[in-house]
């Protein structure tokens, strides 16, 4: 098996869909290197819950 090194995997949750107090939420898996992006990932994904793009960050 590889190693995989500084590469680890992240959860991005919506934020926008936390505080709209909808059931559900939205969460995807990714990976990131640790030693290029030390800081917290914020991506644009779509919600397919409120059917739109929105902000998903990481959570520990």
């Amino acid at each position: 098996m590889a190693k995989r090194g500084n590469r680890v995997q992240v959860i991005l949750e919506c934020t926008e869909h936390k505080n709209s107090g909808m059931p559900g939420t939205s969460r995807y898996i990714t990976t990131k290197n640790k030693k290029n992006s030390p800081d917290r990932l914020e991506v644009k994904k779509f919600n397919p819950i409120l059917k739109k793009m929105t902000v998903h960050k990481e959570i520990k």
